[in-house]
């Protein structure tokens, strides 16, 4: 037997950004609070390509006071 009331009711949902950017989607809840959007993840933005990370020989350099003039 087929049970009774299955299908989702899907309603206009207003997302809400913690950066302050809101738009509309379709979802089965009636708003939604999100971390990060298209307006301020490093991906869409570019910035992720703005910080270095350093490896361990540069961190290991710099600890000890290593320069490009005390090797040779």
């Amino acid at each position: 037997m087929k049970k009774k009331n299955t299908n989702v009711t899907y309603v206009d949902t207003k997302v809400t950004c913690s950066c302050g950017n809101t738009f509309d989607v379709k979802s089965t809840k009636s708003e939604l609070h999100i971390d990060v959007c298209n307006q301020c993840h490093p991906f869409f933005t570019g910035a992720q390509g703005k910080t270095h990370k350093a490896g361990k020989v540069e961190k290991f350099n710099r600890k000890y006071g290593f320069t490009q003039d005390n090797n040779e």
